[in-house]
């Protein structure tokens, strides 16, 4: 059954003649003669008394108010696309990691906003692989999240490099480590560390760069926000690797310390099969993701290219992200 077919119906209904439905409908008499043949041996019923006037079966009056609902959704249904390619969609989910959605999100929403009012953004606080999965389950627009190449090799993902930033380590202004402006490795395993939760990339990262070394990560706590992690920190026994993003506070906070790590080689052998790293610094990467039918969305698009030129640099120690308050749906 085909929507042709059914709107040839509808239309002999309302003029009671073919010739004049034939005409309504912009096609020729014969071709809406075939439409309704086609229907009649679909349902396997005749729908119309042939005769002067075009009178309704009893299998047609059983079939004329559902055919009216059927062109109802359809039209209902063609509307809302329509409404989807002119960017007039209800509203824009956005998924981003927290340092993200705290430092440079804001400016980025505010200029959405002014282009258009009328959509209702929605952010959303999430750890990269969460995020990550929202977006494939259609949850979400967008995604801005840590690099994880496992979980965005599908053809239909579209990803943007934007930064790559270091991971630096967070201490407290009284713990051994703050004595060295650059924190060896072979120094730093030795310490017990608070975590990000499973699910993070960051986690990840740190795990991989752990087992890289042959050194055993001694994580202790694993925690979601930001604020939890520089109050547990600050307590000075537990310490944190973090990306450079999410301890821009940090230097107006006396209790506590920031620390490069030093590129130096870890003085323990690597695991079995694996060469030790010629450079022991450690980066992360951070994207964004879409897929490709979502940047035929004017709004989805526009968003996507609003965050290429707002976040496509190379992060420095030197670069201060932007500070404006900003409202977003926790993770748990």
């Amino acid at each position: 059954m085909r929507i042709e077919q059914v709107q040839a119906f509808l239309a002999i209904v309302k003029t009671g003649n073919f010739g004049q439905a034939a005409r309504d409908c912009g096609i020729t008499q014969s071709t809406i003669s075939r439409q309704i043949q086609a229907l009649e041996a679909e349902v396997g019923l005749p729908l119309f008394h042939r005769s002067n006037q075009a009178k309704l079966t009893l299998a047609g009056e059983r079939f004329f108010p559902r055919a009216q609902r059927v062109c109802q959704e359809w039209q209902t249904a063609i509307a809302e696309l329509t409404e989807l390619r002119e960017g007039k969609q209800p509203e824009l989910c956005i998924a981003a990691i927290h340092s993200v959605c705290s430092h440079y999100l804001p400016p980025i929403l505010q200029q959405f906003c002014r282009v258009y009012p009328e959509v209702q953004l929605r952010v959303t606080a999430l750890g990269s692989d969460r995020a990550l999965k929202v977006l494939r389950d259609n949850l979400v627009d967008l995604a801005i999240v840590m690099n994880n190449r496992f979980l965005t090799t599908s053809p239909e993902i579209v990803v943007d490099v934007l930064y790559e930033e270091s991971v630096e380590v967070l201490m407290a202004a009284s713990h051994p480590l703050a004595q060295y402006a650059t924190v060896p490795w072979s120094e730093l395993v030795r310490y017990p560390q608070v975590v990000f939760k499973d699910g993070y990339g960051m986690q990840r990262l740190v795990q991989e760069r752990f087992h890289q070394l042959g050194a055993e990560l001694h994580a202790v706590l694993e925690l979601n926000t930001l604020d939890a992690f520089r109050g547990v920190v600050r307590q000075g026994q537990l310490i944190a690797l973090l990306p450079h993003s999410a301890l821009v506070e940090v230097a107006n906070d006396p209790s506590l310390a920031v620390r490069s790590l030093a590129s130096d080689a870890i003085a323990m052998p690597p695991p079995l099969g694996l060469a030790p790293a010629d450079d022991q610094s450690l980066t992360r990467q951070v994207v964004c993701v879409t897929t490709q039918d979502r940047l035929s969305i004017p709004p989805i698009a526009y968003f996507r290219d609003l965050v290429q030129k707002s976040l496509v640099h190379p992060l420095s120690s030197h670069h201060q992200p932007h500070r404006s308050p900003l409202t977003v749906a926790g993770l748990e």
